[in-house]
């Protein structure tokens, strides 16, 4: 019972968590939006029917049922067109004028989405509200508003990186032993158990024990873990005096290091591999201990780095969605298993928090340490994502604006006339094209969140 407590609260901590962070995001928007002059009509959490709400002066403030984004509704988010038509009709993607004393043509479907995009935005203005509409503000205050949420997404992440890395630490190697192995295995055994007739290790042999702190090694003072790797590696059939603390009481050992073959490493820890990508191995002393890990608190100049770090992991990851989702999909239709770096949805990261919570084998702080390191990655997500040069996200309409800059820069440049707001109402059929994407990627995500759960924790 209590395993199933503690799994609803860690769910529930990353729900409230999501919920405050695209509350936050919308904040981004909504503040500069009202110091600008821009009328907000709505300021919403969720999406689909409405669970509460209230209005305060000429916004109406709620919640709604599907927590899945949040919005703002600006009055004017689209300009008329150019002709100030309400409805030209048109076939195409976009709006062509009908010439006079030609017959009038059916509007297409796209132009008909067009035309009530700009349609709906019209009807947003009210009577001497012109000035306050969206599109009429200068280019850099749109983008100002615009970024306005991902930016404040980004400043959350940047204040839980610094409580994770500040206050709870990262886990690094201690100088304690946090396993001993029973026998010499070689790297390339195809066997990871041991089995009778298997030679004990060095470690155990020497009766080394979890727990046990490396104090020296042959009269070197033990600081690091990889120290202490280095000398055993470099010793092989070579007698060492090991000075261990047990329980706060010094212990010598005496271990011979033997002759093995290890997997050769690189600075990250990754195995090295040669030109046919087969990896490298090496003989070196070996004794068959691997170190405890232990949370060791960083300097403030360490959380810039770790922020920059998952950007550029969230980057990478937008960069290969097409493939991630195909891994995805033949996991969860096919015997495959997930990839644990792979994308997830709203409920997979429901269930690594549930999971992370409710493991008795973790002590409290490590808990609290994981679920504010995956409140941060979330935001990073939030930050990264909502820039992606598409509307409806913010930065499709960022580059909206800038392109009318750019444009209007131009004219300006060669003494033109003023080419006007870009009709972004245009990219409507496209808008729409990405929610479909949007929401087919959250269901395929969702369901193989369900059926084929990704596996942190074996």
């Amino acid at each position: 019972m209590e395993t199933v407590l503690l799994y609803i609260l860690g769910v529930a901590v990353v729900v409230v968590g999501l919920a405050l962070s695209i509350g936050l995001h919308e904040i981004g928007h909504l503040v500069p939006a009202k110091l600008f002059g821009v009328k907000v009509t709505q300021y919403m959490i969720g999406f689909g029917p409405t669970l509460w709400s209230k209005r305060k002066g000429e916004t109406e403030y709620g919640v709604k049922a599907l927590p899945l984004g949040g919005y703002i509704s600006m009055i004017g988010m689209f300009p008329p067109s150019k002709d100030g038509a309400a409805r030209p009709n048109s076939t195409g993607f976009f709006n062509q004028l009908v010439q006079e004393g030609e017959p009038a043509k059916k509007p297409g479907a796209l132009s008909t989405m067009v035309d009530d995009a700009r349609q709906a935005s019209a009807e947003t203005i009210g009577e001497g509200e012109d000035h306050r509409a969206f599109y009429k503000l200068p280019v850099f205050k749109r983008i100002i508003i615009m970024l306005g949420g991902p930016t404040m997404n980004l400043l959350i992440a940047v204040v839980l990186f610094a409580v994770l890395l500040m206050g709870f630490g990262t886990t690094q190697s201690s100088t304690t032993v946090g396993s001993v192995s029973a026998c010499v295995l070689p790297a390339t055994s195809d066997r990871q158990t041991c089995a009778e007739g298997d030679e004990v290790a060095p470690g155990a042999a020497a009766g080394l024990k979890p727990g046990d702190r490396l104090v020296s090694i042959d009269g070197a003072a033990i600081t690091s873990w990889d120290q202490s790797t280095e000398i055993i590696r470099a010793s092989s059939g070579t007698p060492l005096q090991v000075i261990v603390d047990r329980d706060g009481a010094e212990q010598t050992l005496v271990i011979t290091p033997k002759l093995t073959e290890r997997y050769v490493t690189d600075d990250a820890n990754q195995i090295v591999t040669d030109a046919n990508g087969d990896p490298q191995t090496i003989d070196v002393g070996f004794v068959g201990i691997g170190p405890a890990g232990e949370l060791v608190q960083q300097p403030i100049t360490a959380v810039l780095p770790a922020v920059g770090e998952n950007i550029s992991g969230v980057f990478h990851m937008i960069l290969n969605l097409p493939q991630r989702l195909i891994d995805v999909a033949n996991a969860a239709f096919g015997p495959g298993e997930r990839d644990p770096n792979g994308p997830i949805s709203v409920v997979g990261v429901g269930r690594v928090a549930g999971e992370i919570a409710s493991i008795d084998t973790i002590p409290f702080n490590s808990k609290a340490a994981s679920l504010i390191g995956l409140l941060a990655s979330l935001n990073i997500a939030l930050f990264v994502f909502n820039l992606v040069p598409l509307m409806p996200l913010d930065g499709g309409h960022v580059a909206g604006a800038l392109w009318e800059g750019i444009r209007r820069w131009f004219a300006k440049l060669f003494k033109r006339r003023d080419p006007g707001p870009v009709d972004t109402a245009k990219l409507m059929p496209l808008t729409f094209a990405v929610v479909v994407v949007l929401g087919g990627m959250s269901l395929l995500l969702i369901y193989a969140d369900i059926v084929k759960p990704i596996n942190l924790f074996g």
